[in-house]
């Protein structure tokens, strides 16, 4: 066989692997494919995350700016024009105006968690508190959110596939339609340790840290319940 010619403009490898499932994750969270049939376009407040996803995708395109109609902010936004990478998404199940009609996304179940911590980049939370009902009680939710209820669903339904646990489903009241998945504490740990496998991985940092802590506190605190019990 010849020698390949060389890497043509925006060219992605589309060999699934822990990158590309972090990166389909982080679109099917904030990122869209154009009616168009070739653009790509991925938005975030984060400049880690921009490059984060064209790190995993070994892309350089142009960095520019928008301002969403949502809240009025400006964000980081990059665009890609890319037809086979186009088709790739239709076939997994990433369509034009996803939001709301989203669903199952067609992944090797080996790669799921490296997706879930792109989803989680992309609109996930993570937030810890005292609990000042119960003396020295440490408290943590993981919720993963989206406006489709369909994509939701499967996700919760993939994780007790993997890891055989529940979360529960709610309805923001603040947000619209906006569907969250949550896990308390003792789940929350088992999908943690299931989503960063590896120190390595790719993620978005200040969420990585803010969970970091919050584990650190946890160990803490139970050392110190074990050295009183």
């Amino acid at each position: 066989m010849g020698k390949r010619g060389p890497k043509l403009k925006n060219e992605i490898n589309l060999k699934w692997r822990p990158e590309l499932a972090y990166a389909v994750g982080l679109l099917v969270t904030d990122g869209n494919v154009s009616k168009d049939g070739r653009h790509i376009i991925f938005v975030s407040k984060d400049i880690e995350q921009i490059n984060n996803f064209n790190k995993c995708l070994g892309v350089k395109p142009k960095l520019g700016k928008t301002v969403s109609s949502y809240d009025g902010k400006s964000y980081h936004r990059v665009q890609l024009g890319n037809i086979i990478f186009y088709k790739f998404l239709l076939s997994i199940g990433i369509m034009p105006a996803k939001s709301k009609i989203v669903g199952k996304i067609l992944l090797p179940g080996k790669y799921f968690f490296d997706f879930l911590r792109g989803c989680f980049d992309g609109d996930g939370s993570f937030y810890s508190y005292w609990d000042k009902r119960w003396r020295s009680s440490f408290m943590f939710y993981l919720t993963f959110n989206s406006a489709s209820y369909s994509h939701i669903l499967w996700i919760r339904k993939e994780i007790f596939k993997h890891l055989f646990i529940n979360g529960y489903i709610s309805k923001s009241r603040w947000k619209g339609s906006i569907y969250g998945l949550r896990y308390a504490k003792k789940e929350s740990l088992v999908i943690i340790k299931k989503m960063y496998y590896n120190p390595k991985v790719v993620s978005l940092s200040r969420k990585h840290i803010k969970i970091k802590k919050a584990l650190n506190i946890n160990r803490k605190q139970q050392r110190k319940y074990a050295r009183v019990m």
